[in-house]
């Protein structure tokens, strides 16, 4: 404890919970898209930067992270030949689920919050595919959808260490 009675474990400072995510999320995006075949069968392609999109507003809510996942989704968007603006909506309406639940989210075991996780990438999922429905007047192919949420909803462990390194940084938002 300080002089002030808040907690010094880890200072919050930007480059440790924004950019280095930010830069582990593209390196392994990339990587996984590498045209490897392991049994016949393409590397998955999970979304890494929904879990920023879950982690962030639970560490701090602050108006810097909504445009990180704005530009982590362009980027998506990008890489992965998708519509302009796809991904932006589906990390940014998982972020305002979870920071307007945060409150119910934080504090809680791990099994718990995995099952936010796991909903708030349903979320972003769901919205990913109304979206592109209402776009191209076909629905996208479930299994497809369906095995990139089950990679992603396995990402939670990643997002899990990034809240407990940084969750008592700044007790203003506790």
């Amino acid at each position: 404890m300080t002089s002030q009675g808040i907690s010094a474990s880890r200072a919050l400072n930007p480059l440790g919970w924004l950019v280095a995510p930010m830069v582990l999320c593209v390196i392994a995006t990339v990587l996984l898209a590498a045209p490897i075949r392991i049994l016949g069968q393409a590397l998955p392609q999970p979304v890494f930067p929904l879990a920023l999109a879950f982690a962030w507003p639970l560490i701090r809510p602050s108006l810097v992270p909504p445009f990180a996942l704005l530009v982590m989704g362009l980027f998506l968007d990008l890489f992965w030949g998708g519509p302009p603006g796809l991904w932006p909506l589906c990390l940014l309406a998982a972020y305002a689920g979870v920071l307007a639940l945060r409150r119910l989210i934080t504090g809680n075991d791990f099994v718990f919050v995995w099952a936010w996780y796991a909903a708030a990438t349903l979320v972003a999922f769901g919205v990913g595919f109304l979206a592109m429905a209402m776009r191209s007047g076909v629905a996208p192919n479930l299994l497809a959808v369906g095995w990139q949420y089950v990679w992603t909803a396995a990402l939670f462990p990643f997002a899990d260490r990034l809240i407990r390194r940084f969750e008592d940084a700044d007790v203003r938002f506790r």
